[in-house]
Formats: C-alpha cells, structure tokens, sequence
C-alpha cells in the first residue's frame, strides 16, 4: 500500500494537560512513519503540536512546551487529538475554552476528533458529544454524567467512535485508542507491529474490571443521599425497593423518580454495584470460596450472581479472583 495522501494530526498543548499522553502521542505516530519507511513506504502522517500561545507550562512549571503552530495559524487539519488533563476535570476543560470553536469549526471541516482520557471533558464542553457515545476515566464517570448529562457515558468501555468523534478510558487506555487509529488510517498489520513495539494489548475493549463503584453522591437530595448510605450499610441482606422507600417514608414511584435523577443509576442498578464492589474486595484478598463470597453479600442464587458480576465487571467471580488474588490463584 502507498500513500498518497499525508494524514495532518493537531495534537493540542492543553494547560494542565498531562505531559505523557501529548508525547505518547506523537511518539506513536512518528513510530509509525517510521516502520512505513523501513518498508520502503512514504511516511504517512505529519504532527504538530498546537497552542493558543507560543509556549505552555505544564506541571506547575515542570515541564514546558513549546508548540509547533499557534492554532489560529491553522486553518485545516485532519486529526486533533486532546491530550488528557490533570487535576479537576471541569476546571481544566474551562481553563482550554478557547480551543472550543476551533475544534468545532475544524469538526466541520471534516477533521476527526479523539480525546484522551479526561480530555472528553474538553471534547464533551465543544457540544459535538451530544446525544452521543463517549468514555472517559471511571474515576470522572459521576462527574461526567453530572455536568454532561445530554451525553450517554459508557465508561465500562476502553473507547468508542462516533461520526468522527473519539474517546478512550481511563489512563493509559488511550494506547488503545491510537493504535484503533494507527489500523484506521493504515492496515492491521502495521497496528500490530506498532503495538508489538509499544508491548500493548492491542484489543482491550473494556475497563470494567478497573472501576471503583463509589456512587453518585454530588447531588443535594438529602433523602437520596441517606438512602445510598443504607443501601451501603445493609447490602448484606435482600434489599428491595419498597423496604427502602418505607424506610425513609417515600412512595415507591416517587422514590425511584428522585433516586435516578440524582444518582442517575436506578434503585436495583445501585444495590447490585454496591453488592458486586463488596464482591471485588472480597475476591481480592483472603481465600473465601465463590460461594461464601455470594452468600456474604446476599445473593443465594449461583447463576444471578455469576450473570450480574460479569454485566458489572466483564468477568467471571472465579477469573476476577485469579486476576487479582495471587494467593487464590495458586490454590
């Protein structure tokens, strides 16, 4: 295969943006043209790092880069990348505002879009992710869904892609998504040498096994906010929503109304995560059987609990505990 055509990626120098993935980045792509003229093939891709200044301070000062074009100075891209950002997400994204309109007028121009990581942030702030799919660091997943709630989250997800539009999880999830981009705009053998050379799995699709349930809990409903903590307290026995709804003197309908405007999981989603976190941490350490684990957190039924671990954490209990158990697993 030759190219004919050159592949323009604007790699963005977010303030507070983390270092890593802006390098990573462009480590990937200029490895890939790389490998193309090893082979006797033209490079394919031509990367620029772009900012709203001529040079921006990262880390507090730490680190200091010095972009390639100022954004105003480019009229066309094919490809922008925003890296991942540090500290509060939201901030972040109001803090690199004034990338928003360029991002949207080169999203009509026809150039891709890809956020890394907490760079969705950004990407979600333009309003191109509206009605649609994105993912995006499980730790940022109630924040997220909290200030963006016109988008549908599936942060179980390592990316996804929509109309042009990219998101990749948490951390060092957006490998995953270069290298979907790397086989996009080249072919699958040239992914698999690029990951092969980066030593990453090349098809990960899921961080659900990562994810800490924390819950939903930047609302200001105090009667959802007590009933979240006994549903914590009392995840041991069988909970149902109407026992939850006496207890804290609310109809059920009414109950289940309030509980999902403000965790937006419903009331059976929350006790299940709840019940499959208890689950995690029992697995993760001591030499409890699977089914003392099951009994412990209050399901009595082997098939449900094995059906709803794996819907929550894209394993088996029995897997999971091989993964994170080394003392389990040499049993």
């Amino acid at each position: 295969m030759v190219y004919l055509i050159m592949i323009n990626i604007a790699i963005l120098t977010l303030k507070n943006a983390v270092m890593a993935s802006i390098a990573d980045a462009a480590y990937v792509f200029a490895t890939v043209n790389e490998l193309l003229e090893n082979s006797g093939k033209p490079p394919l891709f031509i990367v620029k790092l772009v900012g709203t200044d001529k040079e921006v301070q990262l880390n507090n000062g730490v680190f200091s880069v010095k972009p390639d074009v100022i954004m105003d100075d480019l009229p066309k891209t094919d490809l922008i990348i925003i890296p991942s950002m540090m500290g509060d997400a939201i901030a972040a994204a109001y803090v690199n505002k004034d990338y928003a309109s360029w991002i949207i007028d080169q999203y009509k121009q026809g150039a891709e879009v890809a956020s890394l990581c907490t760079g969705a942030f950004l990407l979600a702030f333009t309003g191109l992710l509206r009605d649609r799919q994105c993912t995006t660091h499980w730790a940022y997943a109630n924040e997220f869904r909290y200030y963006y709630p016109d988008v549908t989250l599936v942060d179980e997800k390592v990316i996804t892609h929509q109309h042009g539009l990219y998101s990749s999880g948490g951390n060092n999830a957006y490998w995953n998504l270069l290298l979907y981009l790397v086989e996009k705009y080249t072919n699958r053998e040239i992914a698999i040498h690029t990951a092969k050379f980066f030593v990453i799995d090349i098809d990960r699709r899921y961080q659900s096994p990562f994810i800490i349930f924390n819950g939903q809990k930047n609302h200001e409903d105090d009667t959802i906010l007590k009933s979240q903590e006994f549903i914590e307290q009392h995840y041991k026995g069988k909970l149902t929503v109407n026992q939850i709804a006496d207890v804290f003197n609310v109809s059920r309908r009414t109950f289940e109304r309030r509980f999902k405007k403000a965790t937006r999981s419903t009331v059976v989603e929350y006790i299940q995560r709840v019940k499959i976190e208890a689950t995690k941490k029992l697995l993760e350490t001591g030499k409890r059987s699977i089914n003392e684990v099951m009994y412990h957190v209050g399901y009595s039924d082997m098939k449900t609990f094995r059906d709803i671990f794996k819907k929550i954490t894209g394993m088996t209990p029995n897997d999971y505990r091989n993964k994170y158990n080394k003392e389990a697993a040499v049993l």
